[in-house]
C-alpha cells in the first residue's frame, strides 16, 4: 500500500511557477510509475504527467508539454512536479496518483490518489 500527501499548492500571477511535491510512504514507492492529474472547477479529472519507476522515462500531456517537468527522488519517496509559464486554465485541485505498473503512459486507471492540492493562477 503507498500512502500520498501532496503540498506546494498556491495562489500565483499569470507567468509565474509552483513546485508541488508528493511525499509517499512504503518502499512499494520506487517501484512504481507515477503521476499527475488535475480537477477544474465543472470539469473532469485529466492526466497532466508521468514518470517511471526510475525516473528514465516522462510523459506530458500536450496542454503542459514544454511548461512543467516531472521528477522523482527514490531516495526520499517523493515526486515532483515543477510549472513554470502558468496560465489561468491551469487552476485546478492537482492529485498525486501512483500505479501498479513501472511506466504509465497517460492512459488507465492509477491506484494509489492522494488528497489533492489546490493552484490558482491569477490573471
Amino acid at each position: 500500500q503507498v500512502q500520498l500527501v501532496e503540498s506546494g499548492g498556491g495562489l500565483v500571477q499569470a507567468g509565474g511557477s509552483l513546485r508541488l511535491s508528493c511525499a509517499a510512504s512504503g518502499r512499494t514507492f520506487r517501484s512504481i510509475a507515477m503521476g499527475w492529474f488535475r480537477q477544474a472547477p465543472g470539469k473532469e479529472r485529466e492526466f497532466v504527467a508521468a514518470v517511471s519507476w526510475s525516473g528514465d522515462s516522462t510523459v506530458y500531456a500536450d496542454s503542459v508539454l514544454g511548461r512543467f517537468t516531472i521528477s522523482r527522488n527514490n531516495a526520499k519517496n517523493t515526486v515532483y512536479l515543477q510549472m513554470n509559464s502558468l496560465k489561468p486554465e491551469d487552476t485546478a485541485v492537482y492529485y498525486c496518483a501512483g500505479s501498479l505498473s513501472r511506466y504509465y503512459n497517460g492512459n488507465g486507471p492509477m491506484s494509489y490518489w492522494g488528497q489533492g492540492t489546490q493552484v490558482t493562477v491569477s490573471s
